[in-house]
């Protein structure tokens, strides 16, 4: 009785960080994303971390009828990439950027974390 309990805790823990790892350490998508930035700010009570948005050409809309504009929000886990975009506010940039399958507290916000600046064309 003692080795099957052993072997089903060990399962258990073994399930629990494939799982773990699978969720939130994963690169599910990676892709590129252009458009005009928006903002980037630093936020958070207690893991301070950058956060953006872009505003990307074109309309987008679920609902037929309805126009809104199409906007993709995303955090930045490297500094030296968050001040180059602080200075881009208003900007047209094209962002390489990684998405997670789940959002860890000292990575950001969103799902999405740009790791990369392609290129920053000023108006």
């Amino acid at each position: 009785m003692k080795k099957f309990a052993g072997i089903f805790v060990g399962v258990l823990v073994a399930g629990f960080v494939v799982f773990v790892g699978i969720r939130y350490f994963s690169v599910f998508e990676d892709g590129y994303r252009a458009g005009t930035l928006n903002y980037v700010v630093r936020k958070g009570y207690i893991w301070k971390t950058y956060e953006g948005e872009l505003i990307q050409t074109g309309i987008k809309s679920k609902t037929p009828g309805v126009i809104q504009s199409n906007q993709f929000d995303f955090s930045i886990d490297d500094p030296a990439i968050a001040q180059r975009l602080e200075l881009a506010s208003g900007k047209e940039v094209n962002l390489h950027y990684k998405r997670y399958f789940g959002t860890l507290p000292w990575r950001g916000y969103n799902k999405y974390i740009v790791d990369s600046i392609v290129s920053i064309e000023g108006k």
